[in-house]
């Protein structure tokens, strides 16, 4: 089910950037730069956030954890109360306890007051987990290898705005994300386990840090960072709490779906070959194998997941998206009708299966299109696709005035203001005057306008 969110303005410049159509993790051969929007990953991001959230004084209502489409191993904050994870970090985490530490630690910064408000993506660059990579390498600007490293990494965006935060800064953080996993009765451990990764990582590229490096970096020395962890949370009382075995379930579907998604499907079916039955591993190769059109080998991984779980809303989105994206809408209504009904309409599956019933092309499904997407859009209007679906579904009813209001919307949230500020002045020309539509379709002309008129003063 679609939580609430309370969305701020870091969360929709960053999802300006994502330009996936705002649909699920669709099965796509690049992963652009930007916000991946998936339910199922949403879902679980906001459960393994809450508990943490709730124990450090913060209104769960403005938390938001969003899924970054960077394959770099990162986690930043960006002004606001949202917290970034990278893909990339989802797929080098080996338990949810890994990502539980880095979410402890990345409210430890919101709370801390340490983010500066510098907008959107342009503030990606701005506080992160990965502090011994991307802070250290950063520093070391004598250090050839260092740099090299930084660069094999995937890097090279961390370089510039981490030595504004200092050790301080970090440590603070540290501090603060132990006493939140304590207080919500979360074992330290992942967190342990995570940063010996991201140190393990520091020895593979080869960074050495100098007394100069250190003076100059960020962050403080990872081994320092451990050692006081460390101490810390094995006196915790949570330090022998056993991890919530659904949600580490949970974790490893979504770890496996995003690789199935990011990676090529020769490294997905390498981590999880055709005789591994779990789901997971099911879960993986239905990616693998549409990435490559191989719909039947696709739609037997959906079944075999089906097989265990035949109600699972997001094994039949899955198929339903699987059915759609191969030229089957009519066949996609069933599984993508049933997810829609299951998870009371999330609006991300509901846009999805809204865009079946246009694809078929059957006038006769257009009123129930239209009443999906209108209701898919009131819960979420950060979706730039369900936009541009409800702007088809206006366009074949022959009302054009709102055609080009929903293309307005939609163009908003890609950040194309100039033909935003077209479509809506077209909209509000022929819509009546004084209506709903008219009057957000003036709100978008002189927002466009505006956002035009500052990008001519930069420049």
């Amino acid at each position: 089910m679609e939580r609430p969110l309370t969305r701020t303005l870091p969360r929709l410049l960053a999802s300006f950037l994502a330009m996936l159509a705002a649909l699920s993790l669709g099965v796509q051969p690049a992963l652009a730069q930007g916000v991946l929007r998936d339910t199922e990953t949403e879902a679980l991001l906001h459960d393994l956030a809450a508990p943490l959230v709730a124990v450090s004084g913060l209104d769960g209502r403005n938390v938001d954890v969003v899924l970054y489409g960077d394959n770099s191993i990162n986690a930043f904050v960006a002004g606001g109360q949202v917290i970034y994870i990278n893909a990339g970090l989802i797929n080098a985490a080996d338990s949810a306890a890994e990502v539980q530490g880095v979410i402890a630690h990345e409210l430890g910064h919101i709370t801390g007051g340490h983010v500066i408000n510098d907008g959107g993506a342009k503030a990606a660059a701005g506080i992160s987990i990965v502090s011994l990579i991307l802070g250290g390498l950063a520093a070391a600007a004598g250090a050839g290898d260092a740099a090299i490293g930084v660069m094999m990494a995937g890097q090279q965006a961390a370089l510039g705005k981490y030595l504004s935060f200092s050790r301080a800064q970090e440590s603070t953080a540290d501090a603060a994300g132990a006493t939140f996993l304590s207080k919500a009765g979360i074992s330290g451990r992942g967190s342990i386990a995570f940063f010996k990764k991201l140190q393990n990582m520091e020895m593979r590229y080869g960074f050495k840090r100098t007394a100069d490096s250190e003076f100059y970096s960020s962050h403080p020395m990872t081994s320092d960072r451990i050692q006081t962890l460390e101490d810390t949370y094995q006196h915790d009382p949570a330090w022998n709490t056993p991890a919530d075995a659904q949600i580490e379930a949970r974790f490893q579907r979504i770890k496996a779906k995003l690789l199935g998604y990011t990676e090529t499907p020769a490294r997905t079916l390498q981590v999880y070959p055709e005789p591994v039955q779990t789901v997971p591993a099911h879960y993986a190769r239905a990616y693998a194998f549409h990435k490559e059109a191989f719909i039947d080998k696709a739609l037997a991984e959906c079944d075999a997941l089906l097989a265990i779980a035949p109600e699972d809303p997001y094994f039949l989105e899955l198929k339903g998206q699987i059915l759609l994206e191969s030229g089957r809408p009519q066949d996609a209504l069933e599984p993508l009708r049933r997810a829609s009904e299951i998870t009371q309409f999330a609006p991300l599956i509901a846009t999805l299966f809204g865009h079946a019933l246009i694809a078929t092309e059957d006038p006769a499904n257009l009123p129930e299109a239209e009443r999906v997407l209108k209701a898919a859009l009131s819960r979420d209007r950060d979706n730039p696709f369900g936009w541009y679906v409800l702007s088809v579904i206006y366009g074949q009813k022959g009302d054009i005035p709102r055609a080009r209001l929903a293309s307005a919307e939609q163009q908003v949230l890609q950040l194309n203001f100039g033909a935003a500020l077209v479509s809506a002045e077209a909209a509000e020309a022929a819509l009546p005057k004084g209506s709903p539509d008219w009057l957000r379709a003036q709100d978008i002309a002189m927002q466009s306008r505006a956002m035009i008129e500052q990008s001519a003063k930069r420049r």
